[in-house]
């Protein structure tokens, strides 16, 4: 696996752990867990052949990485009940536009 992609997955666990510990300290590992959860956004991967492409761009080619799918992120983010899991999928969408960024 390359550096980028090390990195990558890396930033995926600490910026919700940060932003965890950051704005709900005293509830930190459930926030943090919530916004892991967030990576069963992945699951389209599984839709793509190959499954895993390190130099393919995430953003725009699966489905639950489109723009429809980013706009309900943004409405899970905004309600209290489900806001971890929706700064989760914010975070990991941000991410892996990031890597499609530095990908080019």
């Amino acid at each position: 696996m390359s550096l980028r992609a090390t990195v990558h997955l890396l930033l995926h666990a600490a910026i919700p752990a940060l932003l965890a510990l950051l704005f709900w300290r005293p509830q930190a590992t459930r926030a943090w867990m919530w916004m892991m959860a967030a990576f069963v956004i992945d699951l389209d991967h599984l839709l793509a052949d190959p499954i895993y492409a390190p130099d393919r761009c995430s953003i725009g080619f699966h489905p639950l990485h489109t723009a429809p799918a980013m706009v309900a992120y943004v409405g899970l983010a905004a309600w209290p009940r489900t806001r971890w899991f929706g700064v989760g999928l914010i975070v990991h969408v941000v991410l892996d536009g990031l890597d499609c960024v530095l990908m080019r």
